[in-house]
């Protein structure tokens, strides 16, 4: 339970950081996002949460 709430740490922090360092960019990247098709958010989020499951077991050994 810690490693998942540690994980959850850093995204947020990694994400703050983002709109902090660049806002315009992030403003742009989520209009992009919400013109996206659905089907192209929809892989993009499986391909993300393989990804880090992939990593989080990597990582566990």
């Amino acid at each position: 339970m810690v490693n998942l709430l540690q994980g959850v740490a850093v995204v947020l922090a990694l994400e703050g950081l983002l709109y902090a360092v660049a806002p315009g960019a992030m403003r742009r990247a989520l209009r992009s996002l919400a013109e996206a098709p659905e089907q192209r958010l929809r892989i993009g989020g499986l391909v993300a949460a393989m990804l880090g499951v992939g990593l989080a077991w990597l990582l566990k050994g």
